[in-house]
């Protein structure tokens, strides 16, 4: 990349005042239409360790930018009216992000809306020489905790492997397991992903900063998503060997110090300093070289200038008269929701809990979590009806889960999906395993099979994402966001009594409780 300080400086022309002019008009536009979304991601970074880092990305892009400012001005801005559609196109999926209200889609439809700003009023010419610092602003997006669940596997798959090759005995169920000095947990916060987002945004800027090859930087961007990923690996194994081998005297204290900051920026200065070895200095760009074509183009024209920014801001502005208009429609009754006292084939609600177990889902618009038997058989229903969802009150969210992963009670030891027909549908569930805790008063041997469903607005499916999907498709037709999360859950028993009792639930007790669910979205 050029140097700017070798560069001969270019006046500003006045092509480039009216279009630096129209280009912060429209960013101020799109921040104040899109408030909530920035001052949500704000909020993110302030309040969460993985993102703080995000606080720099708008200050590094700018100051990137700035670098380049003398090969910028030897070119002449011209606004590109395509880029209309792109926005048009990328402002629908920020409505239908917030239709569901998933903040990963917002954030990054909102960077992407002031990205393709850019192109929009300076031209595809002037964006390309800043691809890069365009590119950068997106690690201002606080995404990533998507890898949580898959990186807290491989952490408990290498910490039980290196401990059964340092000749420790481990009996593993999901992320617990226990060795002979005592049990140990994989929790979010060994999952390491803070590590790995802060390494990959900081080694990106490395490479691009030190190589000018396209292959040394892919290379260093590679060797920072594996850096963290290996090194936390090795840190989960060496905090369970402190404990192990100090009889649980020193891990405590040890586990703050090496999970900390100062264990990361050790590791990442090292992987620094081997890749300063290769380093590439900036070329100088002489910007008198740059063909007059390039350079000595007619100026703006301003009524294309004033077509690209009107067209911009009218592009950026419908999804908010739609979601407006949306809401408008929304039913905003309080549900009414009740549990059964009697269901089919002898099924009756009873006193006695089948355990002491409630899943985790936050801000329902109504619940039950109910228990019914059948002979010696019984089963519990937990329901948790969601109406005028908002990004505090939502059916999918990562904080609605069958059991906390810091839970005393219950841990969630395995997982899967099974199939059960209802009436004439074939319905596949999210199945899980929960271990009681015997500290929690729960028998040692004691375990739940849980089974859990959504239903969004008549549509039954166990994938976080089809629920989304289709709540944002049926606000869009105008049916509302009425949703509900059903889950039964029974003893294990034995020889998969369990899952046995749930089918026979289900399949004489599923349209019931569909019905339910139909009764209270639409109450006669």
């Amino acid at each position: 990349m050029s140097n700017a300080q070798a560069l001969p400086a270019h006046p500003i022309s006045p092509a480039w005042r009216q279009a630096l002019g129209a280009l912060v008009v429209l960013l101020g536009w799109i921040l104040f239409l899109y408030r909530d979304t920035g001052l949500a991601m704000v909020d993110i970074w302030s309040r969460s360790e993985t993102f703080t880092h995000a606080f720099l990305v708008p200050p590094i892009t700018l100051w990137l930018i700035w670098r380049q400012r003398n090969v910028l001005l030897a070119h002449t801005p011209q606004p590109n009216l395509w880029a209309i559609l792109a926005i048009v196109v990328v402002a629908l999926g920020w409505l239908l992000g917030d239709l569901v209200a998933v903040n990963a889609v917002t954030q990054l439809a909102l960077v992407t809306l002031l990205v393709i700003a850019v192109p929009a009023v300076l031209g595809l010419t002037v964006a390309r020489l800043i691809t890069f610092p365009l590119m950068f602003l997106f690690f201002a997006v606080p995404i990533g905790d998507f890898l949580m669940p898959q990186l807290m596997d491989w952490t408990a798959d290498f910490t039980v492997l290196a401990l059964r090759f340092s000749g420790i005995p481990v009996y593993r169920e999901g992320l617990q397991f226990v060795i002979p000095s005592g049990n140990w947990s994989v929790v979010e916060a060994c999952s390491g992903v803070r590590y790995l987002i802060a390494s990959l945004t900081v080694g990106t800027l490395f490479a691009y900063m030190n190589y000018q090859s396209t292959q040394r930087r892919v290379l260093f961007i590679g060797v920072a998503i594996l850096v963290p990923v290996l090194a936390n690996w090795l840190r989960a194994y060496l905090i369970v060997m402190l404990g192990h081998l100090s009889d649980n005297k020193l891990a405590a204290g040890v586990d703050h110090l090496i999970y900390g900051w100062v264990f990361f920026g050790v590791v990442i200065m090292l992987m620094f300093i081997v890749g300063a070895r290769w380093s590439e200095p900036d070329p100088v760009i002489d910007t008198t070289a740059i063909a007059p074509s390039a350079r000595a183009r007619s100026p703006i024209v301003a009524t294309g200038l004033y077509i690209a920014t009107v067209g911009f801001a009218m592009a950026v502005a419908w999804p908010q008269a739609a979601l407006w208009a949306i809401d408008q429609s929304a039913n905003r009754a309080e549900p009414q929701l009740t549990a059964p006292a009697v269901l089919s084939s002898g099924w009756a609600a009873s006193p006695a809990p089948v355990a002491d177990f409630q899943p985790e889902f936050k801000n329902p618009s109504a619940q039950f979590n109910t228990s019914y038997t059948q002979g010696n058989r019984s089963v519990g229903v937990y329901v948790a009806y969601y109406r005028l969802q908002d990004y505090d009150r939502k059916l999918v969210s990562s904080e609605n889960v069958l059991v906390k992963s810091k839970d005393t009670s219950w841990a969630q030891v395995a997982r899967g999906t099974r199939a059960v027909s209802l009436g004439n549908q074939m319905v596949t569930w999210r199945t899980a395993e929960l271990r009681g805790s015997p500290v929690a008063g729960q028998a040692s041997d004691g375990r739940l099979v849980v089974w859990q469903i959504y239903w969004v607005n008549g549509t039954l499916t166990a994938s976080d994402t089809l629920a989304k999907a289709y709540g944002a498709l049926y606000r869009l037709l105008g049916r509302g966001d009425d949703s509900a999360v059903i889950v039964v859950y029974a003893p294990k028993g034995e020889a998969r009594q369990g899952d046995a009792t749930l089918t026979n639930f289900m399949q004489a007790n599923g349209p019931a409780l569909q019905t339910l669910l139909e009764q209270t979205r639409s109450p006669k």
